[in-house]
């Protein structure tokens, strides 16, 4: 998140967003080496690295990936784009 806030692509304070996350009951998801392994087997549709973790872990932990990134579809049902709220 801290990336993503200092290339602009994120307005939040970080601070704050971390305990929202905390206070939301998410569970943090380190990054292992069978996540660095995937990475390997996905097709470069996308180039951002921290998306393409983000798409391994989800790949690896049998989770879906909610973005609003359209970017990302066409890496199929494990990553879900989201319709920005107005």
């Amino acid at each position: 998140m801290v990336i993503k806030i200092q290339v602009k692509k994120l307005s939040a304070d970080p601070g704050e967003l971390a305990a929202k996350i905390t206070d939301s009951g998410f569970q943090e998801l380190p990054v292992s080496v069978a996540h660095t392994l995937a990475l390997d087997r996905l097709p470069l549709h996308h180039r951002d690295p921290f998306d393409r973790i983000l798409l391994a872990q989800a790949h690896v932990e049998h989770l879906r990936l909610l973005t609003y990134d359209m970017g990302l579809k066409p890496y199929g049902p494990v990553c879900q784009v989201i319709a920005e709220a107005n």
